[in-house]
């Protein structure tokens, strides 16, 4: 059985042409969060952007205390 894959800290958000590219700290894409024509229904870029962000911060978030993850 192999060890389960990690995925060292400090995650980074980069952009690329039409999506932003979460990844850790080696450079492992880790997610993608395309944008494009929100007329089309697509998100923004400036949504993209703020969705990224948001995973990037998920592993400081999961090591917080339960009780200000609540506040």
């Amino acid at each position: 059985m192999t060890e389960p894959r990690r995925f060292p800290l400090p995650w980074e958000v980069h952009e690329g042409t039409k999506n932003f590219c979460i990844r850790d700290a080696k450079g492992q894409a880790i997610a993608y969060i395309y944008y494009d024509d929100p007329r089309a229904g697509d998100l923004t870029r400036d949504e993209a952007r703020r969705i990224a962000i948001k995973i990037a911060k998920l592993p400081e978030l999961l090591q917080q205390p339960r009780e200000r993850l609540n506040e």
